[in-house]
């Protein structure tokens, strides 16, 4: 489930934690942040200063500056249920995701900056977000990072193989076409869904590769013979 009321209780509800950073391409993490709350997911929240210029500068949204107005402006957008979204501070370190005995979640940036990109593979940790991104490369967690720049540097290129080496999934925010977009908001779901699936989440936003073919192989197998 992708939209509608969440799927998940309190109780078993899963744990991802998103950081938005400061990339063009903030319509991709807001649509993964409205989609994981959508599906049940307990999420915790983490942006940048970048991001939320870049938030501002790419959508009609103004977020406000506090982590707490934050999180109670987003639960109000999406929709979220009581607790169901945590916003945490650049410089909360006893939030779940700057320690490894915190809860055992994913994170995904969503978009990743180069700059974040660089931080990760050297081992910095000057801020929550890379601090959860070097928790995620420690406890080799599911670590997916979306960057969004063009063309790439050989720098930025060696830092996304050295994390590809560490065990990160780089997912460039680079959507396909097959699908027939109609809007950009398709072009954008086409990179959720995939984030998505990676993150072991049913989602509705795309069809399976191949599964049209399927079907029409099965209906054809459930026709009766013919003489």
């Amino acid at each position: 489930m992708t939209e509608g009321k969440p799927t998940h209780s309190p109780v078993d509800r899963p744990t991802v934690n998103l950081a938005l950073t400061g990339a063009s391409g903030a319509p991709y993490g807001l649509r993964l942040l409205q989609c994981l709350l959508a599906a049940g997911c307990r999420v915790h929240f983490m942006i940048s200063k970048a991001a939320q210029v870049v938030v501002a500068t790419e959508t009609d949204l103004s977020l406000p500056g506090s982590p707490d107005a934050m999180q109670a402006f987003l639960s109000e957008h999406y929709g979220a249920a009581p607790d169901q979204l945590l916003v945490f501070g650049r410089e909360d370190w006893f939030a779940p995701p700057a320690s490894g005995s915190g809860s055992r979640a994913p994170l995904v940036i969503c978009p990743c900056s180069t700059g974040t990109l660089s931080a990760l593979a050297t081992g910095a940790s000057n801020n929550l977000i890379e601090r959860a991104g070097d928790v995620a490369l420690k406890e080799r967690r599911p670590l997916i990072l979306v960057p969004r720049e063009a063309p790439y540097s050989e720098v930025h290129l060696d830092n996304m193989l050295r994390l590809t080496r560490m065990g990160a999934v780089i997912m460039p925010a680079s959507p396909g076409f097959y699908h027939h977009p109609e809007s950009v908001a398709d072009m954008v779901d086409f990179i959720v869904a995939r984030i998505l699936d990676h993150l072991g989440l049913p989602q509705d936003l795309m069809p399976r590769w191949g599964a049209e073919r399927v079907s029409r192989k099965l209906a054809g197998q459930s026709k009766p013979k013919t003489d």
